[in-house]
């Protein structure tokens, strides 16, 4: 993965002793400019003009094309970042053959299976409390 950086080139050249070209001057400083990001690790990539609108007396606006030197460089090897943990899904209880919810949850054959097999087994009447007709088994 890259970073990138963009700075402004040069809009004036720089004097230097055997130059005497304005064209010269000028290349001078935009070569110092890359010379002087390549030192602290950025790779020039390209140069670009694009359009900056900017406001021009109390109301108006002027477009002005500005020169912009691109330099990326890769990024410096980072400690991997913990992914964020997932919240705790909550547990539900574990139903078995002998607990009662279990039971109410089994789907109605193995229902009316479990009432054969509970019918099977004798019972007395002194297994039972006293009570309403609607505690006793069938």
């Amino acid at each position: 993965m890259y970073e990138y950086k963009v700075v402004p080139a040069p809009v004036k050249g720089v004097k230097a002793k055997g130059l005497k070209t304005p064209e010269a001057r000028f290349a001078l400083g935009v070569e110092q400019a890359i010379n002087a990001l390549a030192a602290e690790g950025w790779e020039y990539q390209r140069s670009d003009v694009l359009p900056s609108e900017e406001r021009q007396g109390l109301t108006g606006s002027a477009t002005h094309w500005r020169t912009l030197l691109v330099f990326r460089r890769e990024m410096a090897a980072e400690t991997p970042v913990e992914a964020p943990r997932p919240t705790p899904v909550r547990a539900e209880p574990v139903l078995t053959a002998t607990s009662p919810v279990a039971a109410l949850a089994a789907p109605a054959a193995e229902r009316s299976a479990a009432r054969k097999t509970r019918s099977d087994v004798e019972t007395t009447d002194d297994d039972y409390e006293e009570g309403s007709e609607e505690t006793r088994p069938a």
